[in-house]
């Protein structure tokens, strides 16, 4: 059976609850008013135990949730990174039962240290449903060189 065979548009409900997370999840990048707010909403998003890794440039970064927030959440209230934001340009979710991944190509534009920079990269989210609703079980990505 496949997630389009679920009775009553599970699939399209499931995937329209991933979507949400997923703009939720790129929103909280943004700098300016309301930024420790959506980073602390981040937290939400994932598994306690979550695992986020950045690849690419050798050996892998690999973050706990607190481990990954702490210094994006210093990063972009310190005044350092300012206009800053991130933000999905394409995607695509498959969902089976109660596991879904998200895999988009990203883009982000941003003041650091004065000097306007741009890049883009792709983002793997692997979700899982909870009695609360879908969360990040894990995460990663890679930005182009």
């Amino acid at each position: 059976m496949t997630s389009e065979q679920h009775p009553g548009g599970a699939a399209t409900e499931d995937r329209a609850a991933i979507q949400d997370v997923v703009r939720t999840f790129f929103a909280a990048f943004t700098s300016g008013a309301g930024c420790a707010e959506r980073l602390d909403g981040l937290r939400r998003l994932f598994l306690p135990q979550a695992v986020i890794v950045r690849a690419g440039g050798g050996t892998p970064a690999v973050y706990g949730v607190d481990d990954f927030i702490a210094p994006r959440a210093r990063l972009l209230t310190s005044g350092a990174l300012t206009d800053f934001r991130e933000w999905e340009l394409t995607g695509r979710t498959d969902v089976f039962g109660d596991i879904a991944q998200h895999f988009c190509g990203y883009a982000k534009t941003g003041v650091q240290d004065g000097v306007a920079f741009t890049g883009r990269g792709m983002k793997t989210l692997q979700f899982v449903r909870t009695p609360a609703g879908w969360r990040i079980s894990a995460a990663a990505w890679h930005d182009e060189p």
